[in-house]
């Protein structure tokens, strides 16, 4: 096992206790899964094994076929999934799945969450799309994730009557866009309880998406 790989087993699986620590997920539901940086595979989460249980070890690491590679447990269920979305996105180095309550109870809906926040705008440059429905095992989830995320912002998409799975550039920012869908899937919620949210203006949320993602936070000294 490269050097490489122990070290994304490692960061992969203390992720997957971000998920825990933000009530993202219950029981063994959920996933996080990494892709290994120049090579044709990612590492994932073992299926059915509890959060307390996981560690670097049990992680395994797949093909992009979702073929087991390394590994003594078998690979998520959504193993397929995630595997189409790095074969068909090569710019996503993360993926994340979860059942998350709020974002959830919206893609029960079959209802996108509108962008009505700003923290929205920043983080998903509009509304958070839903997916077709797609039934768990084969890769159907993950083509339903590719063709609704193409010429979309958001790193997030609500899988209809299923849950949320993120994308990002690194299995960080995808767990990331987990927790800020679930964040703004709550307050949106929550608004529509005491009335219609506010629409943003679109080039207000451009302009948001803009500073938010070139500008906010420490940059590197050029």
């Amino acid at each position: 096992m490269s050097a490489v790989v122990r070290r994304l087993r490692e960061t992969v699986s203390a992720l997957h206790q971000e998920l825990v620590r933000y009530n993202l997920v219950a029981w063994t539901a959920g996933n996080v899964s990494g892709r290994v940086p120049g090579e044709d595979l990612f590492v994932i989460k073992p299926s059915g094994v509890m959060y307390e249980d996981l560690t670097p070890e049990s992680i395994v690491v797949c093909d992009l076929d979702g073929e087991l590679v390394e590994g003594d447990l078998a690979p998520s269920s959504d193993t397929a999934a995630h595997a189409y979305v790095y074969r068909m996105m090569p710019q996503v180095g993360g993926v994340v799945h979860t059942h998350s309550t709020y974002a959830s109870a919206w893609a029960a809906r079959d209802e996108a969450i509108p962008c009505v926040l700003t923290a929205m705008a920043d983080e998903f440059g509009g509304e958070i799309p839903v997916g077709p429905f797609a039934l768990i095992g084969g890769d159907d989830i993950g083509k339903g994730i590719v063709a609704t995320l193409e010429g979309h912002r958001s790193p997030a998409v609500l899988m209809r009557n299923h849950g949320v799975f993120t994308i990002g550039a690194d299995a960080r920012a995808a767990v990331k866009a987990a927790v800020m869908c679930e964040d703004v899937a709550r307050t949106v919620h929550v608004a529509r309880q005491l009335g219609e949210p506010v629409p943003i203006a679109q080039s207000d949320i451009d302009s948001l998406y803009n500073r938010y993602q070139n500008v906010y936070g420490q940059r590197s000294p050029r």
